[in-house]
């Protein structure tokens, strides 16, 4: 039989290849922006990820799930998860480069780009397998939040921010670096967390960094092996947040006590769990009745992770894609060659383009919230609108990439349905797509400075191209009509739509600033000029410069 089974017109694995210098977004980012400090953590990075080793790791940490041990053989509470070593390597790779830790750790002397450089390495980690990235995410998220909290964080933040990946499971303050995670919503509420019906009561006193014990149950609590939790409860003040560490200060492990883990559909590297307090202790973190407030540092860090990963998730199929079309031939020829091929993959760069533009100016806010109060308005707003817009755009993108590749698109060696598998995950996480732009309409009526440095930004290319400001215009004059009505339903009910225009006009604004010429035009005439085509990918105009477009994503 080996006359029938030679291979042949089959696409070789995409290996050995650096992730980081095959992105030329991301190399001229860095020059743009200035950080040419990290360009050699960057490109060491690249070369990481794309390792036939490390992409096994990403394939072994998914074929094996987490594993919930509730008891050992004795009958005693175990609340154990245990983890493919595959997991605990692609963990320990991230915090030894400082994933979950880089713009709390590395102060440059007049540089402000470590959530930028954070970002594209980020991208980079979520390319190969996206599940650990929650994790590490938590982790990252939870710095700025613990600053309400000054006595928790003096102890709780050197060791989060250490490089060392430490999964014993042993009390925090002897562990060499600690992992943390989040535990908001409840069976009866989901989203809306003012329903919650956990409550804590103070051991002692009311104040801040003070011990309260928690009782109830937690429908989603993410990666239960973490060191430590942001936890809301209710108090006799109202919804309140807490630290609510894996081991108590007596070195007794603490009434968590995990139920079950989701059966998700995709992240399944990583362990989501329901989790249930009794008496369990918490530390206060913010003030009696702030919870939300406090929590929301942390749910808005995560909130631009989200915008990393669907960025990552988008550019992960376009790379697996261009792989398969640059190799494959059909009908006598390659299939990057075909015109209609052409079309969808110039189509599905495009997205994924304008995804990491976006992504990256939201990261470009927390660099410089500090020192620029428009930029904290701006990124106010700007991250809900681009989490909604990025994750909303992944699973097409990555529908049509797999659809390059056919039938071997479809089968799990190919990758492309691990990625499919994970692209709806952040549209949900952090808030689904009805909060969001429900929480884009609250940081209109609340902060409306937010949405006048929004326009603002956009308005940086006023006059370069008609269509966008025509476009512009249109959206000014359709909000300011809702805003006006006095029937409030009307505006939440056009949301979704008023968010999707502020960020295609954001997204070809900086199309028409960072990208190539030809990229911005293509961007422009198939998505902000009036009688543009459908909505599906690769209906762009005959006109567009095809072989550029792919030669860029290439």
């Amino acid at each position: 039989m080996s006359e029938t089974h030679q291979v042949l017109n089959q696409v070789e694995p995409l290996t050995s290849h650096n992730s980081f210098t095959k992105n030329a977004l991301f190399q001229e980012t860095v020059k743009r922006i200035g950080a040419g400090w990290a360009e050699d953590r960057l490109n060491t990075f690249g070369e990481l990820m794309g390792r036939p080793e490390t992409i096994e790791l990403g394939f072994a940490a998914n074929a094996h799930p987490p594993v919930l041990l509730t008891h050992d053989t004795s009958g005693r509470r175990l609340d154990k998860v245990e983890f493919h070593p595959a997991f605990h390597e692609l963990m320990r790779i991230a915090v030894q480069n400082q994933l979950h830790s880089l713009p709390w750790t590395e102060k440059i002397s007049g540089e402000n780009q470590r959530h930028q450089v954070r970002a594209m390495q980020l991208m980079l980690a979520a390319q190969n397998e996206a599940g650990h990235c929650c994790p590490i995410s938590m982790t990252y998220a939870v710095v700025p939040a613990l600053a309400a909290a000054p006595s928790l964080e003096a102890i709780w933040k050197p060791l989060i921010t250490t490089n060392v990946y430490d999964p014993r499971f042993i009390p925090y303050y002897e562990k060499k670096g600690l992992i943390l995670g989040m535990a908001m919503t409840e069976k009866q509420g989901g989203s809306d967390v003012r329903a919650n019906t956990t409550f804590a009561r103070p051991l002692k006193t009311r104040t801040v960094g003070a011990p309260y014990l928690l009782t109830g149950h937690k429908w989603f609590c993410s990666h239960p092996m973490a060191d430590g939790f942001l936890v809301l409860a209710q108090t006799e003040k109202g919804l309140s947040c807490f630290l609510v560490p894996r081991f108590t200060e007596d070195g007794q492990k603490n009434n968590i006590f995990i139920q079950r883990l989701k059966n998700k559909l995709g992240n399944r590297s990583n362990a989501s769990s329901e989790i249930e307090f009794e008496s369990t202790t918490g530390y206060l973190v913010g003030e009696e009745g702030r919870g939300v407030p406090t929590i929301i540092e942390m749910v808005n860090h995560t909130r631009l992770d989200c915008m990393i990963s669907a960025s990552a998730i988008m550019r992960q199929a376009q790379t697996l894609a261009l792989n398969h079309i640059a190799h494959r031939k059909a009908f006598g020829k390659l299939l990057v060659d075909q015109p209609l091929m052409q079309n969808v993959i110039s189509d599905i760069s495009l997205e994924a383009e304008a995804a990491m533009l976006l992504t990256l100016r939201v990261a470009e806010a927390y660099d410089q919230k500090e020192e620029n109060p428009k930029e904290a308005s701006f990124r106010r707003i700007a991250t809900a609108i681009g989490k909604y817009f990025t994750t909303k755009r992944t699973p097409p993108v990555v529908a049509e990439a797999l659809e390059c590749l056919g039938g071997n698109g479809y089968v799990e060696e190919s990758g492309m349905p691990r990625l499919l598998k994970e692209s709806p995950v952040n549209s949900i996480w952090e808030g689904s797509g009805n909060v969001i732009c429900l929480d884009v309409l609250r940081a209109i009526g609340k902060e409306p400075q937010s949405l006048v440095a929004y326009f603002e930004e956009i308005e940086k290319t006023r006059g370069a191209d008609n269509r966008l400001d025509l476009y512009m215009d249109g959206l000014k004059k359709d909000l300011n009509a809702l805003l006006a009505n006095s029937d409030q339903s009307c505006l939440e009910n056009q949301a979704r739509s008023i968010v999707e225009r502020l960020a295609m006009a954001l997204a070809a604004s900086l199309m028409l600033r960072h990208s190539p010429d030809f990229m911005a035009e293509a961007y422009l005439s198939s998505r902000v000029a009036l009688q543009a085509p459908g909505y599906s990918l690769g209906t762009l105009a005959a006109t567009t410069p095809f072989s550029e477009i792919i030669k860029r994503a290439f």
